[in-house]
Formats: structure tokens, sequence, C-alpha cells
């Protein structure tokens, strides 16, 4: 492995540090800092702090806490790349979040649990990511709540690939309910397949990532990979199998304890969901919402909560998400104000 050799300079400006990283390949270093530097140019704007490139040698300078933070940064993209791991955008946001001094991340990077899969290693790419990754090594249940973009479904589909593969489970079973925006699935051409598919595509997406593409095909023609809606659950046992329900706030409470209900011997359950973003006809409580309220705290089963500084999309949905949030909450104040 390739040494990272950090030399500082002491510097007369209060509060102000220099550092020079010295990196041990040359040909590494175009990937660190991508191309025009754009890597580097994301760590500066992030952080505050001043970075310059020179050979295999990266000079730093600002306060003695962002000097510090990016030297982290740039020495764990900089391992990743060593294992063959390819940096980009959004790996670069990711090594950022986990950073950032008001997340106060429980480890340090370099011990920050991680998936392993037959594609490689996934990473947590916020502290929400971190603690979700241990609670789902740690649970036989798990609910995910939080935005979209927080990686609540990709991280659990990563995590039953992993024990599919080490033998852990004998199959998956991902299951969403097929209640989208109002529509109805008797107006969509095709047969039950062709009307269910479009509403699990996302799972798809997320196992094309996980398992290369014969792998897959494989598996799922074997049974031990399959994609369902909730309503095919209803009468089964699920043993030895790691089950994911998706898009679990447009489950109804009967719904969703029928699904809580399936599970057998030796099975993993994950339960994903955004309350802020229920499409069942009004009037109806949601399943999800009334689980955590009836088995939060239950022994065996963990609770993940993600915030919007978890979004870890393109930067704009993680604002998008943040404006509507401050929309809908000035607008209940507001009715709250008249009411009184």
């Amino acid at each position: 492995m390739s040494q990272i050799i950090a030399s500082r300079v002491s510097s007369p400006v209060p509060l102000s540090r220099s550092l020079t990283m010295t990196f041990g390949s040359n040909t590494l270093m175009p990937l660190l800092v991508g191309d025009h530097d754009r890597h580097l140019a994301r760590i500066e704007q992030r952080l505050g702090v001043r970075l310059a490139c020179r050979g295999n040698k990266i000079a730093i300078s600002g306060t003695a806490e962002v000097v510090a933070a990016a030297e982290a940064v740039l020495a764990a993209l900089y391992r990743d790349l060593e294992h063959g791991e390819m940096i980009d955008g959004p790996k670069v946001d990711g090594v950022l979040r986990m950073m950032d001094p008001a997340n106060e991340p429980r480890l340090p990077l370099s011990d920050l649990p991680a998936i392993r899969t037959r594609k490689g290693a996934v990473g947590p790419r916020s502290p929400g990511q971190a603690a979700y990754m241990d609670i789902l090594a740690r649970h036989e249940m798990v609910f995910a709540l939080g935005p979209a973009g927080t990686g609540k479904t990709y991280l659990a589909v990563a995590q039953a690939v992993a024990m599919l593969t080490s033998g852990k489970v004998e199959r998956i079973v991902l299951s969403r309910p097929a209640v989208e925006a109002g529509e109805r699935l008797g107006f969509l051409p095709g047969d039950m397949k062709e009307k269910v598919d479009p509403y699990l595509r996302p799972l798809y997406d997320a196992l094309n990532d996980m398992l290369p593409g014969d792998n897959l095909t494989r598996r799922m023609t074997a049974g031990e990979i399959e994609i369902a809606p909730l309503a095919f659950m209803r009468g089964r046992t699920l043993a030895h199998a790691f089950v994911i329900l998706d898009e679990a706030q447009n489950t109804t409470a009967m719904q969703m304890k029928m699904f809580l209900t399936r599970m057998g011997e030796g099975t993993r359950m994950v339960v994903t969901g955004d309350l802020t973003q229920v499409d069942l006809p009004t009037g109806t409580r949601s399943g999800l919402k009334d689980a955590l309220e009836t088995l939060e705290g239950i022994q065996g089963i963990g609770v993940a909560r993600f915030a919007n500084s978890d979004v870890v999309r393109h930067p704009l949905v993680g604002r998008i998400v943040e404006a509507y949030d401050q929309r809908y909450a000035a607008a209940k104040e507001h009715a709250r104000e008249r009411a009184s």
C-alpha cells in the first residue's frame, strides 16, 4: 500500500495552519484530484479550505479544524483508490458529509461500517447511513424512516444481497404496496406482472447495482430473489429470508400487520418509508405510522431515522426537501395561529 506523508508548517496567522500531504502513487493522483481539479474544488467549497496540488503533493491551508478535516477526507479518498474503488462527485460529497463537524460521526472514517457485495463494498455517505448500517447488522427487524434520497432502500438491498451471497439467508423477498399518486392498477395495460413492475422498478435498479446481470437473472429464475407487490404476501410464512417492504407509508394498518406477521425462523425484515409522502386515500391511517406507535421500543426491533442532511442524491435534492419542509412548517404555524 502506498504511503501518505503529512508535514505541518506553522503559520503566523492565529488559528491558521498549513499542511502538505505527500502521496505514494503518481498514477492515482489524477483520480484523486479529478478532471480540472474538480474534486479539490468540491472540498475547498464545502470546508472553506485552500488546496494546491503539485505532482504527488497537496498543500492544505486554513484554520486548524478545516485543515484536519481536509486531511482526513483526502486520506480516505486516496485509501479508496488504493482499494480499487472509483472516485466521483457523489463519493467526494459522501466523505465530506461524514466529516461535517456538526454531524460528529461516531467512528473515524477508516473504521466506518461497510456492506460487502460481489460488486464491492458499499459504505455510508452520511452519519445517518452509518448508524443505519449498524442497526441493520444488529437487529432482526428494522424500520427506516426519512426523506427520499437518504439510501433507506438501497442500503437495505445491499445488506440483503450480502447476506444472500454469504449464505446467511436463503432468499431475498422485496415488496412494495402498489399505491402511487392516486393511480389504479386496473387502468394500466398488460397482465398483472406488467401492471406492477413499474411500481417495483426502484428495487430492480438497486439489485442491478449489487449483482452482475447474469447472476441476478439466474437467482431470480431460481426463486432466490423475488420481487412482488404487498398483496402477494398474504397467507405466506417467510423463513430464512431477507424481506424488505419499501414505501411502507402507503400501507394500511391491517396490511402492515399482515406483512410483519409473515416473519419466520431465520428471517430479517426491513421496512422503509417516508411519512411525509403518504398517498393513501384521505382519512386512511398509514400502517407505517401505526406500526411505529405500536412497536417502537420492543426488543429486537431497530428504528433508523434520517434527516434532510442525510440526502445523498444531487445536492439540489436536499435543498428541495428542506424548502418543502419549511413551507409545510410555516403553513402549520399559520393554521395554528388562525385557530387560536
